[in-house]
């Protein structure tokens, strides 16, 4: 009871002591709103964990909810593994209704991860390899190393050699820095258990560097700082293991990795007890217990007793030896996996029962360790992983030459590339040029030949007009004389019309454009020209309410129809008895293919289905312009008049 008080009060105080202090981490505005940990932020804690939990509820995408959830689980599984596989089997059940296969293959490697720390390793190997049918490429260097993980707590070293270098081959080919790092401290700790500590301290200083060149301080970045300093006390050299113990628990510390703060910790006893520091040596081991209590992880449970159980042999403290080793077997039994340190306590509670003078406990104990340690380092084992090492190393030499002979041939083949990309280059400037010179030519004539046709076309706009005119000009002779005052009426009309349409060609030669007129100054002269016909200038005002809009002459000439007959109109009939009054054009864009036009004056008006007055020739005309212009006619006929004209045109600026 009172153990676990203090690891209660441990907790509160580790979480007391390492504050989190991190910006958002789901910004659901964004297309990809989750800022993972440890790939866009170092920002990690009990805080980030309940974030991520809280954000499950808000997350209608299933990729993104499944990438939370597995990340929820797998980040636990540092801090307790009950916590983690409750969350793994939260996940495989949602991924399974969902049938998302690729998905629930990833949870299962999370689970292969906890199941072989809580010592399941045969289900962990299941279901690992059920797993490894259902990911991605990009996800099986981090299953072979959770497979590694499972036959290396087997005591089958040489095997979980052969995954750590698939992982290192799948990596290399991904260009995946994580898992070339992973792989190289994978195969540093095997070659330390191996005694292979030169060795394992180059693959594990190679691991550190992909690491940092990746900026990935995480927790297997925290676990290879802890497997290099292992490599050092082995090779005793104590101030280099000390420096990256401190480095490894200051990480495990900011971060929580609990698990990896428990093996720092069993480390810290051997090394202090070599420096003969036995009081630091005893508060590492009750860290180490600390730390495996709140992880519920067996594994580091036992090692810690044993650790504990170690130092009190140092202290020739015996009595407690045995009771501390016999606790990390009583942890251990009946289904540890790992025959490395299971050898190792039976070895060191030998070794107290021998030295308690309790010499037939001595010898069933040492009986044990021989029978352990005769599985764990075979001689298979360790040819083995002497073999991967030659051939890696072969490789990697051939991969050098292979590089060097690969980067000559780059060099020439860029050099011949050069030369061609210069020959090419240089064609492609002359035929320019060439091409530069004729096009000169060409624009030249061009530009002769578009003058010569737009002095044409003004010519040809200039004798049509003339032609009106002389049309206009036989017209109002043969009104002069006629004496019947609606036949002179109806002759004044038909000259307005021909002058409608000879103000356009006039337009045309003389304004910069050769197909648009412009149609406020269009109206205006019309306008202008229809008064002084009827001699109303003083009397009769017309207001143009429009901007400056171009048409092309297909759509001004019926426009310039339509306008003419309703001014004739509103003068002959809307301002009887020399009444004054106003009339009002307004000609609007409503979109790039409509039109809108507005005719309207204050006048006497009309009643709805009043018969025309006059002929009705005008009115006639009016709905065949209306129609050739696919247009539609709205009339109001009170207060005064109103037109109202919708027209389909091709275009207008």
């Amino acid at each position: 009871m009172i153990l676990k008080k203090q690891i209660i009060l441990a907790f509160f105080s580790l979480s007391l002591a390492s504050p989190l202090t991190y910006g958002q981490i789901f910004n659901f505005n964004k297309p990809d709103p989750y800022k993972k940990v440890f790939v866009e932020s170092n920002n990690f804690g009990i805080s980030y964990l309940q974030e991520l939990e809280n954000a499950l509820t808000k997350i209608d995408r299933d990729s993104l909810k499944f990438e939370v959830l597995n990340d929820l689980a797998y980040y636990w599984h540092t801090r307790n593994l009950g916590t983690a596989l409750e969350f793994t089997k939260k996940g495989l059940e949602l991924t399974s209704k969902k049938n998302n296969s690729l998905w629930h293959g990833r949870f299962q490697i999370t689970e292969g991860s906890i199941l072989l720390r809580q010592e399941k390793l045969d289900l962990a190997e299941a279901v690992l390899k059920v797993a490894k049918t259902k990911v991605k490429e990009s996800d099986l260097a981090f299953l072979n190393t959770q497979l590694g993980y499972v036959y290396e707590r087997r005591g089958q070293l040489g095997k979980a050699a052969d995954y750590a270098l698939e992982s290192l081959s799948l990596g290399e080919k991904l260009n995946d820095k994580k898992a070339i790092g992973l792989a190289y401290s994978d195969l540093s700790n095997l070659l330390w258990k191996q005694g292979k500590f030169e060795e394992g301290l180059d693959y594990g200083l190679k691991s550190l560097s992909y690491f940092e060149e990746g900026n990935t301080i995480d927790l297997d970045y925290d676990f290879t700082l802890y497997v290099v300093g292992n490599n050092y006390l082995s090779l005793q050299q104590y101030d280099k293991a000390m420096e990256y113990y401190d480095h490894s628990i200051e990480i495990g510390e900011r971060y929580g990795f609990y698990n990896n703060l428990s093996d720092v910790y069993i480390s810290l006893v051997d090394l202090n007890v070599f420096l003969n520091q036995f009081s630091e040596a005893e508060a590492a081991g009750k860290n180490a217990i600390k730390y495996a209590y709140l992880l519920d992880n067996a594994f580091m449970l036992m090692r810690s007793y044993l650790a504990v159980g170690e130092l009190q042999n140092q202290n020739e403290n015996y009595p407690a030896a045995i009771e501390n080793i016999q606790k990390s077997i009583e942890v251990a039994t009946p289904n540890f996996g790992d025959g490395f340190f299971l050898s190792k306590a039976y070895r060191s509670l030998g070794q107290a029962y021998a030295e308690n003078e309790q010499f037939e406990d001595a010898f069933h104990s040492i009986n044990k360790y021989d029978s352990l340690n005769s599985i764990v380092f075979t001689a298979e084992a360790d040819q083995r992983i002497s073999q991967l090492q030659t051939e890696f190393n072969v490789t990697q030499k051939e991969n050098t030459i292979q590089l060097q002979k690969t980067e000559l041939q780059q060099q020439q083949t860029n050099q011949n590339l050069i030369s061609l990309i210069a020959g090419l280059l240089f064609l492609m400037l002359l035929v320019l040029f060439i091409s530069f010179s004729n096009n000169r030519k060409k624009n030249k004539l061009l530009k002769i030949k578009n003058k010569e046709k737009e002095f044409l076309l003004k010519e040809i706009h200039h004798r049509v007009k003339n032609n009106l005119e002389v049309v206009s000009s036989l017209l109002a002779l043969q009104t002069a004389q006629i004496k019947d005052p609606n036949i002179i009426s109806a002759m004044k009309e038909s000259q307005n019309r021909v002058y409608s349409m000879s103000i356009i060609h006039q337009r045309l030669y003389q304004n910069e454009y050769l197909s648009s007129i412009e149609m406020k100054d269009y109206f205006i002269n019309l306008g202008s020209h229809i008064l002084d016909s009827f001699g109303e200038e003083e009397r009769i005002k017309i207001h143009y309410e429009m901007p400056e809009l171009h048409l092309d002459v297909d759509t001004a000439v019926p426009l310039g129809l339509i306008v003419n007959e309703l001014l004739t109109n509103s003068l002959k009939y809307a301002f009887p008895n020399n009444k004054a009054g106003e009339i009002t054009i307004d000609l609007d864009i409503i979109s790039d293919h409509e039109i809108q036009l507005l005719v309207m004056d204050n006048g006497i008006g009309q009643t709805e289905g009043e018969p025309a007055k006059g002929t009705g020739f005008g009115k006639n005309l009016i709905n065949l312009l209306t129609r050739q212009l696919d247009g539609t006619m709205k009339v109001i006929y009170t207060p005064g008049t109103q037109y109202f004209f919708n027209f389909k045109v091709d275009g207008s600026s």
